[in-house]
């Protein structure tokens, strides 16, 4: 089976992290597509950054080979890969990470930078945060499985999507989780 895993969130919550433990329990990740680790070796440059990264999601793609890539699921391109794969019978599955505020995403990204790491403007992670959930409901439904974690204080298990319903993993699940909830019940409704 072919799959395309994608590893979402809003910038500081935590995607590359949660990569590196996937990877670690996991053999169907393939070639992992991060496009700010691809930017960094272009030396800051993000649009060729991005040309290398989308080159290399064509280039899984036509080969049908597995592959995961890291996106805030901002944009369109994301939607544009998932219905590429669709087509090529992929299976698609959704890692999410989530925290309660965009305040933490901002100290996470203030910390990573302090520590020699990429800097994202507070604008464009302000901006992100706020549609997050309508980024996340336009690819939703195109995914076979989804699999939400908290990185509050580590990566938990918060809930998971399948079949158009979202089941809660804990009897307290982050009010992120909740938030999500409702939206996916709006949309129904």
């Amino acid at each position: 089976m072919k799959i395309y895993t994608i590893i979402g969130g809003v910038n500081g919550v935590g995607k590359s992290s949660l990569s590196g433990v996937l990877c670690a329990e996991n053999n169907y990740l393939g070639l992992i597509i991060d496009t700010d680790r691809i930017t960094a070796n272009q030396g800051g440059d993000r649009i060729k950054g991005g040309k290398i990264a989308i080159r290399r999601i064509k280039d899984c793609l036509e080969k049908g080979v597995n592959f995961t890539q890291e996106t805030t699921l901002s944009g369109v391109r994301t939607l544009k890969t998932i219905r590429s794969a669709r087509e090529r019978d992929y299976y698609i599955r959704l890692y999410y990470v989530g925290v309660d505020s965009c305040e933490e995403c901002l100290l996470r990204i203030e910390n990573r930078v302090r520590k020699g790491g990429h800097n994202i403007s507070p604008e464009d992670v302000r901006r992100r945060y706020e549609k997050r959930f309508d980024d996340l409901l336009t690819i939703l439904p195109y995914c076979d499985e989804a699999v939400f974690f908290d990185n509050e204080n580590g990566f938990s298990q918060a809930a998971e999507y399948r079949n158009g319903r979202l089941t809660l993993c804990n009897e307290a699940p982050p009010r992120w989780v909740m938030l999500l909830a409702e939206k996916l019940r709006d949309t129904l409704d």
